[in-house]
């Protein structure tokens, strides 16, 4: 073990959702820690955007475009991720949809497919095919962005809430599995955190209200504020942990 149990040098990670928000921040720490990173979300732009950044920062990274809601897509990506550097260290999970925010009775067939097609088979066929390349090489570890409304659903995000709890026993079911293997699986679990994506919470004041006053710490959380705890699941920090999820949101469910 290196001394610096958060070295990643000569490590393969591979993010989704990385084009902005905590996989954005997710990718650009993984990388400051000698990590080459893959640089992946729906638009190739939007990656090479990131994978730039990283570089300019003197770090390694390449853009990978991949929709996890797309089987066809998995598929190349790891055929491409094989060709080129042939293994692959580390899976970061963490690209979502929420495209539904309302009334769960009102909740379309539409979104509900969306929703799942993304958050869970995205996520299963995505560690199925990460965990497939770490064990042919003896081991990796896999990281799966869930939410804290997997134990608590959200106001008005009812399918997304199933899904993201569907995402936390995921997570202990390949742990389980692949712990032989070498392969450890933990979770995130963000709280309320300042992107894009959570941004329908952020333009209602009277949910955005109720939620601070529900947190302890009192304030929402940045995306580079999640990225830590996902460097330690990842790194030699936490070589002995697996089938954890872990809690990052300012005292909410306390």
């Amino acid at each position: 073990m290196s001394s610096d149990i958060f070295d990643l040098s000569g490590k393969i990670a591979l993010v989704t959702g990385a084009s902005r928000g905590i996989g954005e921040a997710i990718a650009h720490l993984l990388a400051s820690h000698g990590a080459h990173v893959i640089v992946s979300s729906r638009k190739i732009d939007d990656c090479q955007t990131v994978a730039d950044a990283i570089t300019a920062k003197g770090g390694a990274a390449e853009a990978l475009a991949c929709h996890v809601g797309d089987m066809e897509a998995i598929t190349a990506t790891f055929a491409t991720i094989k060709d080129t550097h042939g293994r692959l260290d580390i899976l970061v999970n963490n690209a979502a949809t929420n495209p539904y925010f309302g009334h769960i009775l009102d909740t379309d067939l539409g979104a509900y497919n969306k929703t799942v097609d993304v958050n869970v088979r995205g996520y299963f066929f995505m560690s199925i095919e990460a965990g497939k390349l770490m064990r042919e090489q003896g081991g990796g570890a896999i990281v799966n962005t869930a939410s804290v409304n997997g134990l608590q659903p959200g106001p008005m995000q009812g399918i997304y809430s199933i899904t993201k709890a569907a995402v936390i026993n995921m997570t202990k079911s390949f742990a389980k599995e692949c712990a032989p293997l070498g392969i450890r699986c933990n979770a995130l679990l963000p709280g309320l955190t300042k992107t894009k994506f959570a941004g329908a919470l952020f333009t209602n004041d009277d949910i955005y209200d109720h939620a601070i006053k529900s947190i302890p710490m009192g304030r929402h959380a940045e995306p580079e504020e999640m990225a830590g705890t996902v460097l330690y699941l990842v790194s030699d920090a936490s070589s002995y942990t697996t089938g954890e999820c872990i809690v990052v949101d300012g005292g909410l469910t306390l």
